[in-house]
């Protein structure tokens, strides 16, 4: 079937930058991105190490291929983007941010078999996590510092201590609320989801940072989104079910009395936090839910509700490996406390610090 002719077919190709953190490079969305942070043409030119000519003639040619302007040009005053760049802009942003895990799962893979190629005796450490923006820190510090290789995979809470109890990984991330006990009690939605993959005398935890979620919100706060009890005259979209976030999300509602299918959106998901603040800021959806951290990385408001404990869960016997050692080495590190701190509403106290099921979990006391 011929699509109709009003609608323009865009194929984008991107490639994989593993300088520091990785993450997706496409040129046409740095070049309108860079006019949109600097409001001038050779502003974004100089950010970008191209000439004032070559930047032109690059925007003009793409107009040219899609048959719509990107560019207001007004004399006298700054550039600014069309409407139509900024959906493009901002709908590429969504999708990066959903694309996030999978990059940082594909750069791991790719660093864990070339390495191997050059030296097979380097300990790797495997490690399936709920989605977090300082572990790709803490993977860095491993690997640059501590000689340990991590293998990290991002999947919902429970998906990842399931993969542990079959032996699939060696640590699994999970996030709990014991600034709030009452959410994690004996009986709770978490204590239901959480209490069956976790095993009391097998298993410990160690301690990776505290962070803090909230809900996302536009800037501004236009709609005076300030709490849970909100949320049912607002769109909202959610993190799958099967995350720890989810789980967290659903004891809040019932601590605030506030049915899940009064929330408009609420089946709507996303699959982690830096994708949720992206629809918020895209204006796809008025609040969600997630931590802090993603919340600044796409320039939306954030309202704090709980700060909450990341922890690295792993069988007793793994402590007493080297690859263990290495971990909990660099999780108390100044080099770790430094990265983490770069981040909004993370704190490193007590990090590194191994401790047990029943000393730390609310339904266990």
């Amino acid at each position: 079937m011929t699509p109709p002719s009003d609608i323009v077919s865009i194929a984008l190709s991107y490639e994989l930058a593993a300088g520091g953190e990785p993450h997706l490079r496409n040129p046409f969305f740095e070049a309108i991105g860079a006019i949109r942070a600097s409001g001038s043409i050779a502003a974004a030119a100089r950010s970008l190490g191209y000439s004032y000519r070559h930047l032109w003639g690059y925007l003009k040619e793409q107009e040219t291929r899609l048959g719509r302007p990107l560019v207001v040009w007004e004399k006298g005053k700054p550039a600014r983007l069309t409407e139509f760049a900024e959906k493009l802009l901002w709908a590429e942003t969504r999708i990066r941010a959903r694309l996030a895990p999978q990059i940082e799962n594909l750069a791991t893979e790719i660093g864990r078999e070339l390495t191997f190629a050059f030296n097979d005796k380097l300990p790797i450490a495997t490690c399936c996590a709920s989605h977090d923006l300082a572990l790709p820190r803490l993977k860095q510090i491993c690997e640059a510092g501590h000689g340990l290789l991590v293998d990290l995979r991002f999947e919902g809470s429970l998906t990842a201590l399931a993969a542990l109890r079959a032996g699939r990984y060696d640590f699994a991330g999970i996030h709990l609320p014991l600034s709030r006990p009452e959410l994690a009690r004996r009986g709770s939605r978490l204590h239901r989801a959480f209490g069956p993959l976790l095993r009391l005398g097998r298993e410990k935890l160690i301690r990776v940072s505290r962070r803090t979620q909230g809900l996302f919100v536009a800037r501004g706060n236009p709609l005076r989104i300030h709490g849970i009890e909100d949320l049912p005259r607002v769109r909202f979209v959610n993190r799958p079910t099967g995350t720890g976030t989810r789980a967290l999300l659903e004891e809040l509602l019932i601590s605030a009395g506030v049915a899940p299918e009064t929330v408009g959106g609420y089946d709507r998901e996303e699959a982690t936090h830096l994708a949720v603040a992206a629809a918020i800021g895209a204006g796809a959806a008025d609040a969600g839910f997630g931590i802090q951290a993603a919340a600044a990385a796409h320039g939306v408001d954030f309202v704090p509700l709980v700060v909450e404990d990341y922890f690295l869960v792993c069988e007793r016997p793994t402590l007493e490996t080297r690859q263990a050692a290495l971990l909990i080495e660099a999780l108390s590190s100044p080099e770790w406390r430094a990265a983490a701190a770069e981040l909004p509403g993370y704190d490193t106290i007590g990090s590194g610090e191994i401790t047990s099921l029943r000393r730390t979990l609310p339904w266990y006391a």
